[in-house]
């Protein structure tokens, strides 16, 4: 998470959207940097209103705008599948080595996740809170030109961006079945993606639906 007191923008770190290259980038402009631990580094909508909210409201101001990438959702598993067949989790329950893509496709859907698909959920992630604390600017992991722009544009820089902390390329397969069956069960995270538009404008989901798969 990156915090700019001047601009009052707030960057949340959605896991495996390229936030840690745009960390990366734009640590020297930030006011505060959260690298550890994970559980603030990827602080949550929830947790960001819980914890940080509160303190950054009373000493950098009220109307804080909060950005956050979101990443198609077969892409973001894919994502995970990728990064968990690396080397050093090799014999760990959270490894995805020896596994087709479906076969992780279809844990990350089971109501009690084995550990190698508990990789939680975007939607979860920025699902608004009750006092209406939401991201109020969403980016397409695809469209990095606009969130480059959009950047620039309140930071008054030009940014350059380098890959960082990438997952292994591999071709991967889902079949038919359980990529209709996936879109079926997880809709409100289509949703979500395909309610994004220009310049970081989207509709929040109701929290209800969130809960839904």
């Amino acid at each position: 998470m990156l915090v700019f007191a001047r601009e009052k923008l707030v960057f949340l770190s959605v896991p495996k959207t390229g936030t840690t290259a745009w960390q990366a980038a734009l640590e020297p402009l930030a006011t505060m940097v959260v690298r550890d631990p994970p559980e603030l580094k990827h602080a949550p909508v929830f947790r960001y209103n819980r914890f940080f909210r509160p303190m950054l409201e009373k000493f950098v101001g009220e109307d804080l705008t909060v950005l956050a990438v979101m990443r198609e959702p077969v892409d973001w598993l894919g994502s995970w599948f990728r990064y968990r067949q690396r080397d050093f989790l090799k014999g760990q329950r959270t490894s995805t080595q020896g596994l087709s893509f479906d076969a992780f496709v279809q844990g990350y859907m089971k109501g009690d996740r084995p550990a190698f698909a508990n990789v939680g959920s975007q939607a979860k992630f920025l699902e608004p809170q009750r006092n209406g604390t939401a991201a109020t600017h969403l980016f397409r992991y695809e469209d990095q030109p606009g969130l480059k722009a959009f950047l620039e544009e309140r930071l008054g820089t030009s940014l350059e961006t380098e890959v960082r902390n990438a997952s292994p390329s591999m071709r991967l397969d889902l079949s038919p079945e359980v990529a209709e069956k996936f879109r079926r069960k997880f809709d409100y995270e289509f949703a979500l993606y395909e309610g994004i538009g220009a310049n970081g404008d989207y509709t929040p989901l109701p929290g209800d639906m969130t809960r839904a798969g």
